[in-house]
């Protein structure tokens, strides 16, 4: 799949800031106006801890009927994070290696979940928005907490959730996604409503607190980063 919108990738914070800045006007908040046939998840693997001399990354991404969650196609790349770890920045390490594995799909998926926030963010542009804006796509981000903000103890139930406030408005929802285990954090990247995030959260995750596209996607994802560490490897591509 190809981008709808490009742009370049920033060297400072400086500049990775005015990206932000120019970008933020485009997100848009909107029902989903048929089902979704697909839904993919993105992850990213590091070779190292934040601020380790380790800087190697692998993205994969992984497509899934939505009835059934069978895997319909994948694609990962490998490579550098080229941007330092600055908190309210972490777009900027991951985006480039996830674009090049999006690039990989033999298919344009119709929904994209993001291990990551998305305006769930101090400049309400995560991950999730960034990447819903240059793709053109339904974007949202499940995150296994929350980022910021303040909210209410969801009840045990599969399917309870909880809003999120930040500086006056709803920015994410805490949402139960088996009984009694540890919520997720959902929200909006691009061109989708919160109800209708959550509502294919809980569709993608029906037996573990995870959904199936955040699961699988990490487990390739460190797949392909073990296979970059192999002597026998290449240079860094997405396959």
């Amino acid at each position: 799949m190809e981008l709808q919108r490009e742009h370049d990738w920033p060297s400072t914070e400086e500049q990775a800031y005015l990206v932000q800045q120019e970008l933020r006007p485009l997100v848009r908040t909107a029902p989903l106006t048929t089902p979704p046939r697909t839904l993919a998840g993105l992850d990213v693997a590091y070779g190292g801890s934040h601020g380790s001399a380790d800087d190697r990354v692998a993205a994969a991404v992984v497509v899934l009927d939505a009835d059934t969650l069978e895997v319909l196609d994948s694609a990962t790349a490998v490579g550098t994070a080229g941007f330092p770890y600055i908190p309210g920045l972490f777009a900027f390490r991951e985006l480039p290696v996830l674009i090049a594995a999006l690039r990989g799909l033999r298919t344009t998926p119709d929904v994209l979940l993001c291990d990551g926030q998305g305006l769930a963010h101090p400049r309400r542009f995560g991950l999730a928005c960034h990447l819903g804006v240059l793709a053109g796509l339904p974007t949202l981000g499940v995150a296994k907490t929350p980022l910021l903000g303040s909210w209410d103890e969801p009840g045990p139930a599969r399917g309870d959730s909880s809003d999120v406030h930040d500086g006056g408005e709803v920015v994410a929802r805490v949402l139960r996604t088996q009984h009694g285990v540890k919520p997720v954090t959902v929200s909006t990247g691009h061109l989708i409503t919160l109800d209708d995030a959550c509502a294919l959260v809980l569709r993608a995750s029906p037996h573990y607190r995870l959904p199936e596209t955040t699961r699988l996607s990490d487990r390739l994802s460190r797949t392909a980063l073990a296979a970059a560490a192999s002597p026998a490897d290449a240079s860094p591509a997405a396959t």
